[in-house]
């Protein structure tokens, strides 16, 4: 960027900056969470000056960049934690004895790839039914049906000694 245009987005920027605070606290209604989202926006805006500025409305183009990069942050996973009133138990829970391993990977073992793969991301991995489709890159219905043939086999095989 040459040194007018770096001048010319500084100057665009102090002029702006509270406004654009503003704007972002009235969306997120938090003032670090706006400063966080101004200073994305302002990032943005400064690698992309030389294409920006020459937009009629510069000032709706820059809070129309705001708006999305809010949005764009409430997609995120870690947005959708909620704060709890009480702190689970989260000591480790014992895990399966050696002969237990062994059986449960026998039961696996019984089942198809994809089965196996629903039912260890659905049950140990305690993914839902649309996290496991979207990883599998499968349908819903698909993670559904798989699920329930997969547990049919495998009580099957576990009340039948190892044979389906």
């Amino acid at each position: 960027m040459k040194a007018d245009e770096e001048a010319e987005c500084r100057e665009y920027v102090s002029m702006r900056l509270e406004h654009l605070r503003r704007v972002a606290y009235l969306l997120c209604h938090d003032w670090h969470a706006a400063d966080d989202l101004v200073s994305t926006v302002l990032l943005k805006l400064f690698v992309s000056w030389r294409r920006i500025r020459r937009v009629e409305n510069l000032d709706a183009y820059v809070r129309g960049m705001l708006t999305n990069a809010w949005l764009d942050e409430r997609r995120r996973p870690w947005r959708r934690e909620r704060v709890a009133e009480v702190v689970p138990d989260l000591r480790p829970v014992a895990g399966p004895e050696p002969s237990d391993r062994e059986r449960i990977g026998a039961l696996l073992r019984a089942l198809g790839p994809r089965q196996r793969a629903v039912v260890v991301l659905r049950f140990y991995c305690d993914m839902s039914v649309e996290q496991t489709a979207a990883f599998l890159g499968v349908s819903a219905g698909t993670v559904k049906s798989q699920s329930a043939r997969g547990l049919e086999i495998l009580r099957q095989v576990a009340t039948n000694g190892g044979r389906r």
